[in-house]
């Protein structure tokens, strides 16, 4: 009996196939670390975007609010000083009637439907400019 030699069957990697893999890795990791890059640089330049817009929005609101308080204060004096006048005049209606004064009395109803006809919004201008000014989006208000 003699020995004879085992043959061993299998596969021979070459050093040219195994380099191909760490390169084919390699790659597949650039790729992965370039998309991060890229992902986190997106998420910068929109977090930016955002806290413009914030910015924005947050003065706009503050212009809105400030705007709202001047309309407020014109309508409440406005309404008051008619208020005050009406009552003057009715004053003097009543005292007219009382001394059937009819040159008073035509004098004072004049006054009344006079004041009846103009608008405290008359002052204010043409408002179909102040609805266009504000359906413009570069419209500047400034106070």
């Amino acid at each position: 009996m003699t020995d004879r030699p085992k043959v061993h069957v299998g596969k021979v990697v070459t050093a040219a196939r195994a380099s191909a893999q760490v390169k084919d890795v390699f790659n597949a990791l650039s790729q992965i670390v370039d998309a991060t890059r890229e992902c986190i640089h997106i998420h910068e330049v929109e977090s930016s975007r955002r806290a413009r817009i914030q910015a924005y929005e947050a003065t706009e609101v503050a212009r809105i609010r400030a705007a709202e308080a001047v309309l407020k204060d014109y309508f409440t004096q406005a309404f008051a000083e008619r208020r005050n006048l009406y009552e003057e005049m009715f004053v003097r209606l009543d005292r007219a009637l009382e001394e059937e004064n009819g040159e008073v009395l035509h004098a004072v109803v004049r006054g009344i439907v006079d004041i009846a006809k103009s608008s405290p919004l008359a002052d204010m201008g043409d408002l179909s400019q102040i609805r266009a000014a504000l359906d413009d989006p570069d419209q500047v208000w400034e106070f």
